[in-house]
């Protein structure tokens, strides 16, 4: 059973139900029999009216469809044709309600592609317009008074992209070009003449003409300007680069070159003269202060000399350096000599940076060595030993490990260069080597020294008896515990003995170095 027939039956049993509810109703309200049937024709009546009217709208609808139904075909079919695409197949076996909605909808697709096919189409045609008329170019020949295809209006757009593309390729051409044709004609101080150039410099951007022609031209122009400004520039540059070298020669202070600072750019011909004027003068003032010169240089060679390692035989080896006959020549010399030393560092300023970082750890390693060795170190209360006891202790492992770093990249670079790389006229790690030996024997010495001093301690006291240890109990200071060298004198003294005076004499003389020895010594390391 279909479920419409379902629902008709479900409408009969809700109508009998509510009917059946209604005489309940009245019933129970006391209504009698007659009006029972009056109010029940009155529902009978409205149910009949209303079933009349949805009855009589359906028919309706079923007309209008139909209507619909025919415009549509008539139409679709028009439609097809003026857009080139198939017709409208319908679907056998198709309700009516189903086909008028299918049909419209084709309808409605129809139309609307065919109203965006002519909207791009007349698009698209002012576009071209406006491109080709740009672009000095014929417009594109197409039918505008018919509807156009897919692949037309495909064609179409391929077309205008390719203008529009070559309108941009065109233009930032001609943008770049007349900035540098500006700056050009700025640079060289020229006023436009001819009617081109002002086109080009006064004239709306959007208003040139960017035909094949007139870009040729545009190019052509700033070629001839550019080799103007290119000669002006080359000499400007040479005289700005003078200028600027005799400055550092002469070590020109800074209040005197602010004047000249505004002509140190540009390359006009006003410019230009200002310059020449410069260099003329400072020529003259080089030549009445080359000596000066000459030292400057050899003050920064000497610095570069020391940022090299360079060894006492390679500074010997540039012999104008001692030279007193100050002439051209001799700055010449100094002037290449001071470009080359520049560029030998440059390429080596990692390595010599290592090595100035290894001197420097190295010194700062003696230093704590020295410090370890002194005596009076243990007088220090305000904890400084502490904290210098565990940098050298952190100085003793990364001294090895730089030492490690630096040969490995030493290596390298020596296998790059095919060449030894020299720390003051020596290998670098046989230059540590060589440090680390001396200052093994530096030790060995200072070890064989405080053996020697405690050797004569030993035997003097031997000689004269024993010695304090520390400064703090001097012999003869204590009162209750005179020294035994005093007391032995105080009871030879009080004995009443006589000892020789020479002999008295040599006697207090060993004691007092003796004691002397002792204090400024200290304790011995150990």
């Amino acid at each position: 059973m279909r479920r419409s027939e379902v629902l008709a039956e479900e409408s009969i049993v809700c109508l009998q139900k509510a009917l059946i509810h209604l005489r309940e109703i009245w019933e129970l309200i006391g209504i009698p029999e007659e009006q029972r049937l009056q109010r029940t024709e009155v529902v009978k009546k409205h149910i009949k009216d209303l079933l009349d009217r949805m009855i009589a709208e359906e028919e309706s609808l079923r007309e209008r469809l139909l209507k619909s139904i025919s415009f549509c075909q008539k139409e679709l079919s028009t439609l097809c044709n003026e857009l080139q695409v198939k017709p409208f197949q319908e679907e056998k076996e198709t309700t009516v309600l189903q086909l008028e909605k299918d049909l419209r909808t084709q309808v409605e697709l129809l139309r609307k592609q065919k109203k965006e096919r002519k909207q791009e189409l007349n698009l698209l045609q002012e576009q071209d317009q406006e491109l080709c008329e740009i672009l000095c170019m014929p417009t594109y020949d197409v039918d505008s008074t018919s509807v156009p295809t897919l692949e037309e209006l495909n064609l179409f757009r391929q077309h205008v992209a390719t203008l529009r593309e070559t309108k941009e390729s065109r233009h930032e051409q001609f943008v770049s070009i007349k900035k540098q044709i500006i700056l050009c004609m700025e640079e060289l101080e020229h006023t436009p003449d001819t009617s081109f150039e002002k086109d080009i410099v006064c004239e709306d951007e959007s208003a040139f003409c960017l035909s094949l022609e007139n870009i040729a031209t545009l190019q052509k122009l700033l070629q001839q300007l550019e080799i103007k400004k290119s000669k002006n520039e080359a000499e400007c540059e040479g005289l700005r680069a003078q200028i600027q070298e005799l400055w550092d020669r002469l070590q020109i202070p800074e209040e005197e070159r602010e004047p000249v600072a505004a002509i140190m750019t540009g390359s006009k011909a006003k410019v230009r003269n200002a310059l020449q004027l410069e260099v003329d003068r400072l020529e003259e003032l080089k030549m009445q202060n080359i000596k000066q010169v000459i030292e400057t240089i050899r003050v920064e060679l000497a610095q570069f000399w020391d940022q090299c390692f360079y060894s006492k035989e390679q500074r010997q080896a540039f012999a104008p350096y001692y030279s007193e006959d100050y002439t051209e020549n001799l700055l010449h010399l100094h002037d290449a000599e001071i470009i080359r030393l520049r560029n030998y560092y440059e390429v080596h300023k990692e390595l010599f940076e290592g090595v100035q970082k290894w001197e420097e750890s190295w010194k700062l390693f003696l230093e704590f060595e020295r410090k370890a060795s002194d005596p009076s170190r243990f007088t220090n209360r305000g904890g400084n030993l502490l904290k210098e006891e565990k940098e050298r202790a952190k100085l003793q492992k990364t001294l090895p490990k730089l030492e490690e770093e630096l040969k490995a990249r030493i290596e390298k670079w020596e296998q790059e260069q095919s060449m030894a790389f020299m720390v003051n006229g020596q290998k670098f790690m046989e230059y540590v080597t060589e440090q680390w030996e001396l200052h093994r024997l530096e030790k060995e010495k200072a070890k064989q020294e405080r053996q020697l001093k405690n050797k004569r301690q030993t035997e003097a006291e031997m000689l004269y008896g024993s010695a304090p240890r520390t400064p703090s109990k001097r012999p003869g200071l204590t009162p209750n515990k005179p020294g035994k060298v005093r007391k032995s004198v105080i009871t030879s003294m009080c004995s009443g003995k006589k000892t020789p005076r020479a002999a008295r004499l040599r006697a207090n003389k060993e004691n007092m170095e003796l004691n002397g020895s002792m204090l400024s010594e200290g304790p011995v390391p150990l």
